[in-house]
């Protein structure tokens, strides 16, 4: 202990006296130097130089010089200014030259808008970046994959499993009852209905516009908000060949049991539906024979190059996804050329060119195994069943002692021969004229064009339903082609520190659309599957259709700026469409914006901790009309084949009945949106906040209302009604950790309450009818309620004496009824969110991201099936937890009770989900660098890792109804999603 202590004391004297000596020899030095951009050399004025420990600063003047005096030797300095990287460098007593270099989240980078771009830190609107920085290391096939958790206010499900990536995107909330809730998107300045054929590794920027104020220069379109999305051009002296490949091992995230044979029996035997032999034993695991192990493939490659006046990026990819259902799959082939050149210093060139070409299979979903549902059925086929008929050849076994059962197998091959193909081009040309240096006028004229094919064969002999028909098929075509033109006039000057920008134009989109179908039975066996084979062709299911709409805009946009601290913005636009009644075609849709930056005010000069701070505001409209038919306001027919066939009707024509009333006032449905905010950026620029608030209120609802009593013309397309949205949104980005390790963070969180205001015509409007045997729908939309409300009883639990369930007798009359159904659940969260993180390290690079949803509610219609015991279907396990005998307690009622829509079936639909975990490193050598190889990036990752939730299903994630606006949170039979590990690797050459 002592010669610790003397140690101890000789150490703290050695240090002491080092301490002293050095302080003591220091001298004190005035230094002078220049502050640079490290890019351009130009002068940076107001760049902050501060002496690392001590509180001498000062700032640069417009020549970029400084001179700080009084500063210790061998001391280091601390050069900050906004939009660029800090950097710290020992003091000299030479003149110094500091060169900053641009930050990556750089105020003063651009950011994309509409018909045009502004820096960040001069935003006025509520516009979310997305990060791309782990895209290319998931399994993402559906460019929205790469949004979802990424953006506060912006919410991504995938309502299933399949194949191909299908999601379901709300932007604040559900603003649309049978309009589309989808957002608008964007490509290249051209303006899309989805982006299911654009691959993710061509992004090369994503900014969504979410309030009304930004939105409002798409107007009409706008509504739901919009996606902007750039894609990757090539640069300036930069030649690069990119090829990413990745392969993903896919299985289903979890499983349900269901009874065996002898479980089964003692079932049967209860309900008394049927009476089985005792010899029966298990012979088929329906879950191993339905689900497979899913396998992802995708390759992509990409060359890009440029000189001063010729730029070109090319990509090409194939991308094969096998679902982890036998028959489901989806396969793309993609292409894109993008060329930039500049003729002349007065004229640039651009041409845009996607081809994509997909195709796919899909299964019976969403619904009961009785209509054919492949999921269910896994649990609802008794486990004594084999796969093929013994006694018939060919034929899927379905001798179920009477009952009419399918197994999941049968289910499949329904569809197994079925193909959905779809192949795109989007060609766009654009010019720009550089008039003045301040004056650009830009044409531009688009061409998007799709062909989708759709056939399907089922044979006369392998399906009970096959047999039925005698075979069957059909063949489904259509062509939509849409035209786009624009043209725009902008003129932008500095006047000293004031700037204006001016901008005007039009949009003119016309779309054309074509189909046909064919349908036939009757098949001598399934050896030829086109229908020249069908003997019996459908004389009413046989026929061609089209329609047409059109919509021209006028726009304009009025902006100022003054020293970027006081920014005010103005949007209008005026649309009119085909769609809607002449007399109620044109409105305007005009939108303010203001923002004001105090961190550029001379009172904030000295707090340096403050890189950034802005407060916004804002109002706008945009509207919807999407949804409704191309013809909509106009009195619609139904046209009815007579049977030339029969006697005496050989030269008979078709006759026509009214199929609607028309509607004289239908005109837009309008969102007007008022939101406020709040930007921040601080500590060196290492942490970035952004606070928003909103309200949303839309008016003039575009619904089909069916009118009782009105006979054979009972209804009829109007504006019906008003809903609004109210939310708060956060975005936090963090950078933790800056040397050799890196840490950067991003989290957002998003709260919104819905609600239905007012309805016009009709008190309330139901939906979502699941099983027969309940036969009542699971959700009503009624005013004063959010949409997708679940309506139904509130169960109260089993009775012990009788096995019944108890259900609340809530008007108090003394008995169940339909009377008795209330609110029972509300599909909508109180917030989602999402949590990414990325860590740095010497080549090595993980990714971590985290997302989730919290206070949403799920009705599992699936559970009726596999837990209501009303027929002669398999159940799953839960249900030997059942009532047997009086006095009996438990959860789960007696078989062939009383079952209702009801509290039963509503489950906490909350979820953290781990969405990715990727693990990548940047290999480099001399012997790579010989060879041109820039990069060669190995990557590991899982997709669904872990979930962590209350719900019972096999998924929380689910939406059996997808985008559409009245239905959500409904688990009825849904394809589950999937647990994917991946293995890629990324080269640049």
């Amino acid at each position: 202990m002592k010669l610790f202590t003397r140690v101890t004391y000789g150490l703290l004297l050695i240090l002491f006296t080092l301490s002293f000596g050095d302080t003591y020899a220091q001298t004190n030095l005035t230094v002078n130097g220049r502050v640079i951009d490290a890019s351009t050399s130009a002068p940076i004025a107001g760049a902050t130089v501060h002496l690392v420990g001590g509180s001498s600063a000062t700032s640069t003047n417009v020549d970029g010089q400084f001179t700080l005096a009084n500063v210790p030797s061998n001391s280091k300095l601390r050069i900050t200014f906004v939009g660029y990287n800090s950097q710290e460098v020992i003091a000299k007593s030479e003149e110094m030259t500091i060169s900053l270099q641009a930050s990556s989240t750089a105020l003063e980078g651009i950011v994309v808008i509409g018909y045009g771009a502004v820096k960040r830190k001069d935003v006025t609107t509520a516009i979310s970046s997305v990060s791309l920085d782990d895209m290319e290391e998931r399994p993402i096939v559906n460019a929205n994959q790469a949004i979802q958790g990424k953006a506060a206010g912006v919410s991504v499900t995938q309502p299933n499993g399949k194949p191909g990536g299908e999601t379901s995107i709300r932007i604040r909330g559900t603003t649309s009852f049978n309009g589309s809730n989808a957002p608008l998107y964007v490509v290249d300045d051209v303006p899309v209905d989805n982006i299911n054929f654009l691959a993710p590794s061509d992004i090369a920027d994503i900014q969504i516009m979410k309030d009304a104020s930004s939105a409002a220069i798409y107007g009409s379109r706008a509504a739901n908000g919009v996606v902007l999305i750039t894609t990757k051009r090539g640069k300036t002296n930069n030649p690069k060949i990119n090829f990413n490949a990745l392969a993903t091992h896919n299985r289903v995230t979890s499983v349900l049991d269901p009874l065996n044979t002898a479980q089964y029996k003692d079932l049967m035997d209860e309900i008394g539906i049927i009476s089985l032999p005792d010899n029966l034993t298990d012979q088929t695991n329906w879950f191993d024979e339905t689900f497979q192990n899913g396998v992802t493939q995708d390759y992509q490659v990409a060359i890009s190059d440029g000189t001063e006046r010729l730029k070109y990026y090319l990509s090409g990819g194939y991308v094969n996804d096998k679902g982890i259902i036998n028959t489901a799959f989806y396969k793309r082939y993609n292409f894109r050329a993008n060329i930039e050149n500049k003729v002349r210093d007065w004229l640039t060139v651009n041409a845009n060119v996607s081809y994509a070409d997909y195709n796919g299979n899909d299964i019976i979903s969403g619904t009961g195994s009785n209509r054919g549902g492949v999921v269910l059925a896994t649990i609802n086929t008794p486990t004594y069943a084999p796969i093929w008929d013994a006694f018939n050849s060919g034929q899927y076994y379905n001798d179920f002692y009477g009952l009419n059962l399918t197994s999941p197998i049968e289910n499949m091959a329904r569809t197994a021969k079925n193909k959905n193909r779809e192949n795109r081009i989007l060609a766009a040309g654009s010019g720009t004229i550089h008039i003045l240096p301040e004056l650009n006028f830009k044409t531009s004229i688009a061409f998007d064009r799709r062909n989708t094919l759709s056939t399907t064969f089922l044979d006369p002999l392998s399906t009970s339903w096959g047999r039925n028909q005698y075979g069957e098929a059909s063949d489904t075509r259509a062509m939509n082609t849409v035209m786009t033109f624009d043209n725009v006039l902008t003129y932008n000057k500095d006047f000293g520190k004031h700037n204006v920008l001016v901008m005007g134009g039009t949009s003119w989109s016309d779309s054309k659309y074509m189909n046909s179908w064919i349908n036939g039975s009757h098949f001598r066996s399934d050896q030829i599957e086109t229908l020249n084979a069908a003997n019996k062709i459908s004389w009413t299911g046989t026929g061609t259709g089209a329609s047409e709409w059109a919509v021209l805009s006028y726009f304009s946009r009025l902006a100022y700026n003054y020293d970027s601290k006081y920014l005010i913005t103005v949007n209008m636009r005026a649309d009119g469409s085909s769609r809607l009644h002449p007399n109620h075609r044109w409105a305007g849709f005009p939108s303010f914006s203001a923002a004001w930056r105090p961190s550029a005010e001379d009172f904030m000069k000295d707090v340096t901790w403050v890189n950034d701070l802005k407060i916004r505001g804002g109002w706008g409209k945009t509207a919807n009309q999407s949804g409704i038919h191309d013809y909509s306001y106009l009195q619609r027919y139904n046209i009815t084949r007579v049977p030339w066939f029969e006697e005496g009707k050989e030269n008979s024509v078709v006759t026509i009945s009214p199929a609607n009333l028309r509607t004289k006032d239908l005109t837009w449905e309008t969102t007007t949106q008022t939101g406020v905010g709040l930007d921040f950026t601080g500590f060196d620029n290492r942490v970035t906040v952004n606070l928003d608030y909103y309200y949303k209120l839309t008016t003039g609802l575009l619904t089909t209302v069916n009118i009782p009593g009105a006979g054979q013309l009972n209804s009829i397309t109007r504006n019906e009604g008003e809903m609004s949205n109210r939310g708060f949104e956060v975005n936090i980005n963090t950078d933790n950790l800056r040397g050799p390790l890196t840490w950067k963070s991003t989290f957002n969180i998003s709260f919104n309450k819905n609600k239905l205001e007012k309805l016009a015509t009709q008190a309330f409007y139901p939906d979502a009818k699941t099983v027969d045997y309940v036969n009542d729908y699971a959700v009503r939309n009624s005013p004063g309620n959010p949409m997708g409300t679940f309506y139904g009883y509130i169960a109260e639990g089993v009775n012990p004496e009788t096995g019944d369930m108890n259900y609340r007798d809530i008007n108090g009359d003394g008995r169940i009824s339909s009377s008795d159904r209330t609110i029972i659940g509300d599909p909508n969260p109180k917030f989602t969110y999402g949590f990414n993180n990325s860590l740095s390290y010497k080549g090595f690079n993980l990714n971590i991201f985290i997302q989730g949803s919290q206070g949403n509610d799920i009705f599992n219609a699936s559970r009726m099936d596999t837990e209501g015991m009303y027929d002669g279907k398999n159940q799953s396990t839960r249900v030997l937890q059942r009532w047997r005998v009086p006095g009996q307690v438990t959860e789960v009622p007696k078989a062939g009770y009383n079952m209702l829509n009801s509290t039963y079936f509503i489950e906490d639909g909350s979820y953290l989900r781990l969405k990715n975990i990727s693990l990548s490193y940047n290999i480099k050598g001399a012997v790579l660098s010989r060879i041109g190889v820039n990069k060669l990036q190995p990557f590991v990752s899982a997709s669904n890792l872990l979930t962590l939730t209350k719900y019972t299903g096999i998924d929380p994630e689910v939406n059996q109804w997808g985008g559409y606006g009245g239905v959500q949170g409904v688990d009825w039979g849904t394809y589950p999603q999937s647990k994917a590990l991946v293995l890629g690797v990324s080269v640049e050459f």
